[in-house]
């Protein structure tokens, strides 16, 4: 009877458990909610340019020195969009202009992107390592990081 009891306990468990992952697999949507980026994207739509004409390599490729603006890559929690400040034909400085927000994506974000502007900025490229636990983090920055470069090679 103890054995019938407890193999009754573990099943319905079991079948709660499959009912609550079919539940959040197709039903339930991800938070993400936009509020401060939403502000940032008219303006980041536009790239300028400044008249600079020095020039040097991003991995292979030669890039003029201005502004650059990546398109905004979509992830699975949002999208991510990056600008690039390029000075002496490298990239000196990377923004992010939006990204997806959430309070488990704030976190992510919050330990991530700050490592993936380090790395960026170090190999010039959007060639980077990928960090466990943010990979679409990873895909958005370096999907808006290469469009950004792409636009600034000459």
């Amino acid at each position: 009877m103890y054995k019938k009891t407890i193999a009754l306990l573990v099943t319905l468990c079991v079948t709660c458990a499959i009912i609550i992952d079919g539940y959040l697999l197709f039903f339930k949507k991800p938070n993400s909610t936009t509020t401060a980026t939403t502000a940032a994207k008219p303006a980041a739509k536009t790239t300028t340019t400044t008249s600079g004409a020095s020039s040097a390599s991003a991995g292979n490729s030669q890039i003029k020195d201005g502004t650059y603006t990546g398109r905004a890559t979509s992830t699975q929690w949002g999208d991510v969009q990056v600008q690039i400040v390029v000075r002496t034909g490298k990239i000196a400085t990377i923004n992010v202009l939006e990204q997806p927000s959430g309070s488990r994506s704030d976190r992510i974000n919050a330990q991530a992107l700050p490592v993936y502007k380090k790395e960026a900025l170090s190999a010039q490229s959007a060639k980077i390592q990928q960090i466990s636990g943010a990979t679409e983090t990873y895909k958005g920055f370096t999907g808006s990081l290469q469009s950004a470069i792409t636009k600034a090679e000459v």
